[in-house]
């Protein structure tokens, strides 16, 4: 499948009630605003470390979804641009930070179509969170135009799911299983990942996603491709604490 074809399955998907699924699972804007002005740090969770002394930091919050990150951001000082492929997304981001009472810039593109003009060598931080990394199917394409975002001596942060994740089943008894997915290389149709927060009737109406998955040793040879400097790689376990490889954050520089 092209790029472009995947980009616009992929729009699709994340295009079909995803305004509805975030105000069934975060709350109305307002609400959630309430929580995230109480504590916009809490809202960056493990990265904490990274946004300390952020005032007026440019910060692309890329595949930024509904705000959650760029807002909080927004609140402790940073000038926040979003980049994200969805209106729905982009429509309960910009309601989020106007009931947190701040701002964000928030544009609605294909990351491989970014402004260069305007944005190449712009930002100090680059956030990439919440699993998108298979949602672009040629990792060193990805990363170079992440490399020409980036201010030099700026910093890349980015946190996604574990590609051993997709290898560790948890089974019906409550035991893990391991299926042999790591190295497959093959392009997959998906189910989005809010899918399954609506009734089943409903599920067979939801576009499916496009994704190709990575091993460690791609997304790494990546960064390195495209000039990075690796500082820290941290692996993550499990939400519920389980002894098992569930995330990882790369923090790399240009």
């Amino acid at each position: 499948m092209s790029i472009s074809k995947a980009r616009d399955q992929n729009k699709k998907a994340w295009e079909h009630r995803v305004y509805e699924f975030w105000n069934k699972s975060y709350g109305t804007p307002k609400d959630f605003a309430k929580r995230i002005i109480g504590n916009p740090e809490a809202q960056l969770k493990k990265h904490q470390p990274y946004f300390i002394n952020i005032t007026e930091k440019k910060i692309a919050n890329l595949c930024g979804s509904n705000g959650r990150k760029a807002v909080p951001l927004a609140l402790l000082g940073a000038e926040v641009t979003v980049f994200d492929i969805s209106e729905e997304n982009k429509q309960y981001a910009l309601e989020l930070a106007e009931h947190a009472n701040t701002s964000i810039e928030y544009i609605v593109t294909d990351i491989y179509d970014i402004d260069q003009v305007k944005y190449g060598g712009h930002f100090d931080i680059l956030y990439l969170e919440g699993g998108i990394l298979h949602y672009f199917h040629d990792p060193d394409r990805f990363m170079s135009v992440l490399s020409s975002l980036l201010k030099a001596g700026g910093l890349l942060l980015l946190s996604d799911f574990h590609p051993l994740r997709r290898c560790i089943m948890k089974a019906t008894d409550g035991q893990y299983q391991v299926q042999a997915a790591y190295f497959d290389e093959e392009i997959h149709n998906g189910d989005v990942a809010f899918k399954y927060f609506f009734e089943q009737q409903e599920q067979e109406t939801f576009p499916d996603v496009c994704v190709r998955y990575y091993t460690i040793g791609e997304i790494i040879n990546s960064f390195i491709a495209a000039g990075f400097h690796l500082h820290k790689f941290e692996e993550h376990r499990g939400w519920n604490g389980e002894n098992i490889p569930w995330e990882f954050t790369i923090a790399a520089s240009k």
